[in-house]
C-alpha cells in the first residue's frame, strides 16, 4: 500500500468515525470535499485533508486516525490515553501483575480472533484496543521506573 492510499484510508475512517454529517458541520465542508479527501480515484490522488480540517475532526472522533497513521509512517509509537482519569499505579510491581494480565487478555482475543484462520476487521480493532491497553501500562511502568532512578 503507497503512503498515499494509506492516509486516504486513515481519513475515511477518520470522517466516518466521526459521521459524515458532523464531519460536514465542524469543518464547513460539503460531503463531496471530504469524499474528495479519502478518494482514490485518479482525479483525486493529490488531494489530501488540510491540517487545520484534520485536527477538528480529530477533536470530536474517538480516536486520532490520521496522526496515527502519520506518527506510524514515521516509525513512532503513540501514547493514546482516551480514559485520562484512569487510576495510576502505585509502583512497579503493581505494573508487572497489571502488564501480564493485560497481556492476557490480548492472548484471549488472539485466540478468538483466529480461531476461523482469518482475523476480521472487528477481531482486528479488540486486538488494537488491547495492544493500546498493555502501551498505556508500560507508560506507567516506565513513569514509575523513572521515579525509582531518580
Amino acid at each position: 500500500m503507497s503512503v498515499e492510499s494509506y492516509l486516504k484510508k486513515h481519513t475515511e475512517t477518520l470522517v466516518k468515525d466521526v459521521g459524515i454529517e458532523a464531519a460536514c458541520a465542524i469543518t464547513g465542508k460539503s460531503k463531496a470535499t471530504l469524499g474528495r479527501y479519502y478518494s482514490d480515484s485518479a482525479e483525486h490522488a493529490d488531494r489530501f485533508m488540510p491540517v487545520d480540517v484534520v485536527a477538528a475532526l480529530e477533536a470530536a472522533a474517538r480516536f486520532p486516525h490520521v496522526t496515527a497513521a502519520l506518527a506510524d509512517l514515521r516509525g513512532i509509537t503513540l501514547a493514546y490515553d482516551n480514559e485520562r482519569t484512569g487510576p495510576t499505579t502505585t509502583g512497579v510491581n503493581q505494573d508487572v501483575v497489571a502488564l501480564a494480565q493485560r497481556f492476557a487478555m490480548l492472548m484471549s482475543e488472539y485466540n478468538s480472533a483466529i480461531s476461523d484462520g482469518k482475523i476480521s476487521i472487528n477481531e482486528a480493532k479488540r486486538l488494537l484496543r488491547e495492544t493500546i491497553a498493555i502501551q498505556q501500562v508500560l507508560l506507567q511502568m516506565k513513569l514509575n521506573l523513572e521515579d525509582e532512578v531518580v
